[in-house]
Formats: C-alpha cells, structure tokens, sequence
C-alpha cells in the first residue's frame, strides 16, 4: 500500500473530498457564498487594475511588495511594471525572495541556476516542448504533470525583451475558474475533483521514459494552508481525461469557458521590465513574430515555485 500511494499522491488524502468547513466542499454551500461573496467583492474589471508600478524589481521597497500583496491576495496574480531596464537573471529569484519563495523547481529544461530562459530555442522546440517555441501556448497551469508533492505553487515571469509582435498572454484565476463552473453547475466541479479525473501520459525521449504517468483531479485542497490548487492542460496531445459523460461535460464547459470572452479573463503583453507574480493560475500565450532585422528577440526569465506567495493562504485571507 505504501508504494502505492508514493507512485499515486493524489489518492493519500481524497482530495475529492475537502473539509467538510471548506467553501470548496460541495457540502457546504452556506460557507461557499460567504466565500463567493467576498472573493468578487471589488474584483478588478480590467488588466490595469492588476498592474503595479514599481522602481527596480531587483530590489522591492516595503511599500511597493505591500501594493503588490494587496493585488494577490484577491487575484492571485500582479503585474509589475518597473521603472529601470535590466537585463539580470536574479530578478525573478529576487521577486520571489520578497515574497517568500524560495523552493525553485529546477526541472530538466531550465538554466543551470534554476531560473529558466523562455526564447526560442532550436534544439528544445524541435524535441516538442512548445514554450521553447513562437507558437501559441494553449491555457494550462504550470506543472500540470507534476505530482501534489511536487505541484507548482507560483512562479515569475520577467520580461527582458518582448517580441516584435504577438505574445501576448491571457490570464485567468482559477479561484474564479472554480466560482464560473460550481455557479453554472456543482456536477462540474465534483466530476474534477475526482482522484481519476485527469491522467498526464508518461514523457519518453529517445525510448527513455523521463516522467512517469500521473493521474489526479483537476481541482484540489491543500489540508494545510486551505488553499485551491488547479492543473490543467487544453494540450489534447498531452492528457487523457476520464471517460464518464460527468467528467467529459466539465471538460467542455471548461473550454468554452477559457475560449470565450469572459470579463475575468485579463488580456497582457508583457513589456521590458514588467513581470507577472502569481499562485499558478491559468494562462496562455499567443504565437509570437521576432525582429528579424535586429538582434532583439523575445526573452522571458521564468521562475517557478514550489512556495506559494508568502501572505496569500487562504486560511490567513479568509479563515
């Protein structure tokens, strides 16, 4: 049993199942509209709500961490926009640093020093791993192979240098995601919750498998921080979803949901020295153009967590 459970975390704790004095209990509806209630309360109705202006990234001041905080704590997620250029890879470790992060997820295909380069690169694009590409990155979370012990909290983008045109990002909280999809119909998100709900194939290179399969729900509970944790991918070449018309249904309601016009869907491009800070939530990129006639080339420094952004437990915001 115990090797079981090592090789499938998401089946230790039920995570179908959250406390029963969660809001994200389907159980319990009354604690869920006290929750829903203060969660849209002031909600931001544009991207530039999501945007806070800072001096240097590389060194925060009290003042400017604590406006970004404030955008967090009911977004998920901050803009950032800084006032001096620099092209330093300590930036994003610096950000995170401010905000209490410090696990970095040094994975296979990021730089030697955990922080990872996002431009096109030949040899990572032609072994198929799209971010290393111009093309269109489809909505996903982070790390949405990984495994609960390994989940990818939050991370930073850093702008160094945009693309000529295109990539363009699309933001969604999946805080709000979760709201959208139990206002519309509490079938859905009890199908996503599912222990089986999504498998992430095993990844192979040159016959060596260098991940194996992962199967989990889509939604779930941290017991600790109280927190709602999502992964997801609308790569179909990168999923198997469970084969249940209740989980199938969830799944196009979802991706109706992200293809639509949705006033809390956030539309961005990142900037020289702007950078995004957030809990994971659902993203996407838009293909993208280089200038060809110049050196500059879209460059983006990506660090990614396994810490949450210190302040924003759900527990300390809405315990």
């Amino acid at each position: 049993m115990d090797l079981i459970l090592l090789k499938n975390p998401f089946q230790v704790a039920r995570v179908s199942d959250p406390p029963q004095g969660s809001p994200f209990s389907l159980h319990n509806d009354a604690a869920y509209q006290r929750w829903r209630e203060a969660k849209l309360s002031a909600y931001p109705v544009s991207v530039e709500d999501l945007v806070v202006e800072v001096g240097n990234p590389l060194a925060l001041t009290e003042a400017e961490v604590d406006a970004m905080l404030n955008v967090c704590r009911k977004t998920n997620m901050v803009i950032y926009a800084g006032r001096t250029g620099q092209e330093d890879k300590e930036i994003p470790r610096a950000v995170g640093d401010r905000f209490g992060m410090h696990r970095l997820d040094s994975n296979m295909l990021a730089d030697d020093d955990g922080i990872t380069s996002l431009q096109v690169v030949p040899g990572k694009s032609a072994r198929g791993y799209i971010p290393y590409t111009n093309k269109r990155l489809l909505w996903h979370t982070d790390g949405y192979y990984h495994d609960v012990e390994e989940r990818i909290d939050a991370f930073v983008l850093h702008c160094v240098s945009p693309a000529a045109e295109g990539g363009q990002n699309s933001l969604l909280d999946h805080e709000i995601a979760y709201i959208l999809m139990r206002d519309a119909n509490s079938d859905h998100v009890r199908a996503l919750m599912m222990p089986e709900a999504m498998t992430i194939p095993a990844n192979t290179e040159a016959g060596t498998e260098t991940r194996a399969a992962v199967t989990g729900p889509v939604f779930y509970i941290d017991p600790v921080g109280g927190n709602l944790h999502m992964r997801y991918t609308a790569r179909t070449r990168s999923i198997t979803w469970k084969q249940d018309a209740a989980t199938q249904e969830a799944v196009k309601f979802l991706e109706n949901l992200l293809a639509g016009e949705s006033p809390y869907i956030f539309r961005h491009m990142l900037s020289a020295n702007q950078g995004l800070l957030c809990n994971n939530v659902l993203h996407n990129r838009t293909a993208f153009t280089d200038d060809t006639d110049t050196a500059l080339a879209r460059l983006v420094y990506r660090a990614r967590y396994h810490d949450r952004i210190r302040g924003t437990q759900f527990n300390e915001i809405y315990g």
